[in-house]
């Protein structure tokens, strides 16, 4: 089984606003659709990686349904996205489970074709990381395989998951979609307007 973490934990400084809360096109939170989009692609039982204190998003994840949980990262502010990354591995690291998809809550129209695709690839590969690729891009979903877990809870807290990553370019498999939501971060309350225009 491929279960998921979409990381939700950051402070949103730079856009003045919670990210996971932003509404998309669709008329859903960004963490709505995209929990709902990676259940509809195949991950199971995915988490949501939030701060302890942050009662809106948990409000919001308690809504979604699918199985979606929450996971607190009580280190979200001094430990940066890795922190966040090993609070829900943490939380999936159980029995049965071969890989976990990791997706930040700033990439939210990523679709539920493209999170399909990369699970087929991991299972028809083994491969220890499976990445979304888009016209050259890499972007987001990534997928880490079991084999990579001991490696990312080791990762250098500065260079995070990007270190485990660049480590494995020679066995890592990128999977090219036709999905401009891999490489669509929304970051900045700009980048919204031109995602979304409004």
């Amino acid at each position: 089984m491929v279960t998921g973490i979409i990381l939700a934990a950051g402070r949103s400084t730079r856009m003045g606003t919670s990210k996971a809360l932003l509404i998309a096109p669709d008329g859903r939170t960004f963490v709505a659709r995209l929990a709902e989009t990676l259940c509809e692609g195949g991950v199971d039982a995915p988490a949501v990686v939030g701060r302890e204190d942050d009662d809106l998003l948990r409000a919001e994840v308690e809504t979604i349904g699918c199985g979606v949980g929450f996971v607190v990262n009580a280190g979200a502010d001094e430990g940066g996205q890795l922190s966040s990354l090993l609070a829900g591995l943490r939380e999936a690291d159980r029995p049965g489970v071969r890989a976990l998809m990791v997706v930040p809550v700033d990439a939210p129209m990523v679709t539920s074709d493209t999170v399909a695709a990369l699970i087929a690839t991991f299972s028809a590969t083994g491969a220890p990381i499976v990445r979304a690729r888009h016209r050259g891009w890499n972007g987001h979903p990534v997928i880490f395989s079991r084999a990579m877990f001991d490696e990312l809870r080791r990762a250098d807290p500065e260079a995070g998951a990007r270190a485990v990553v660049r480590a494995h370019q020679g066995a890592l498999i990128n999977v090219d979609v036709d999905d401009p939501g891999v490489v669509g971060d929304v970051d900045t309350p700009e980048d919204y307007r031109r995602l979304f225009g409004s």
